[in-house]
């Protein structure tokens, strides 16, 4: 076993070839920071050189991920308070690029809620399995933004055009059961069986030839999946300007 931990992030690749996870901040419901962002990004890409077939990405409880952190990633809705440190350029942002352009299969244990860029994680997963306390969310209408490109470009493949507007247009969240119903989830299972299944699906496929489980990986990816980098460049210009927004600052204010 391999282990390696940042203060809010832990990775550790079991025997089977499997690499797990676990956004580990449970006291802001392991809201994400700049720093678990670049983490998160080193993990993924890195994870091949550890000898990892196959991952799963979970969360410490109560809570998947809820999003980013409010204060600082958006800056806190103060008047005139940009978010902090945040690259102007268009494009796909390096975490989001790491996950759906990796070749690994990646397996979403969602134990808890699954909101905002939470929600979005999960969509870069291929598969999702989630407890029973599961929730999801798109929330971001919400705060005066757009989703990142999970929401614009894979959820609809899952549940559904209209059904994929519904929830980006109204920010709604929905449990377990209900995700399951539209086909968000491949299934739901008891809490305290949530990573044991994942752990199981996922020594499954580490356990086929893994060159043929990467092809099939990328062929369904270039087969389905829209430009990343170009849909990256454009949700990134749209959130320059909403961050800038009263309506954004006003999302935020109500939140916190």
């Amino acid at each position: 076993m391999v282990d390696a931990s940042s203060s809010d992030i832990r990775f550790h690749v079991l025997d089977e070839h499997i690499g797990v996870i676990t956004l580990d901040r449970p006291e802001a419901r392991n809201a994400l920071t700049h720093g678990m962002y670049a983490e998160l990004e080193r993990l993924v890409r890195r994870a091949p050189e550890q000898g990892v077939r196959c991952l799963v990405i979970t969360g410490s409880d109560p809570a998947f991920c809820s999003g980013d952190d409010v204060r600082q990633v958006m800056g806190g809705g103060e008047v005139g308070q940009a978010p902090v440190a945040i690259d102007r350029t268009p494009r796909l942002t390096p975490a989001a690029g790491a996950l759906l352009y990796c070749d690994l299969p990646v397996i979403a244990a969602v134990n808890g809620a699954a909101v905002g860029w939470g929600m979005e994680l999960a969509l870069m997963a291929d598969i999702r399995v989630a407890s029973e306390k599961a929730k999801f969310g798109e929330l971001f209408v919400l705060r005066g933004l757009v989703s990142d490109v999970a929401g614009i470009g894979r959820l609809a493949q899952l549940v559904g055009r209209e059904k994929a507007a519904e929830l980006l247009f109204t920010g709604d969240v929905i449990d377990a059961v209900t995700a399951q119903e539209i086909g968000l989830v491949s299934r739901v299972v008891p809490h305290d069986e949530l990573l044991a299944t994942a752990v199981s699906l996922a020594s499954r496929i580490a356990a086929n030839p893994p060159l043929a489980v990467q092809r099939l990986k990328a062929g369904l990816r270039d087969t389905l999946d829209p430009d990343w980098t170009a849909l990256g460049a454009w949700v990134s210009a749209a959130l320059g300007e909403l961050f800038a927004t009263a309506d954004h600052r006003e999302g935020v204010r109500a939140f916190l």
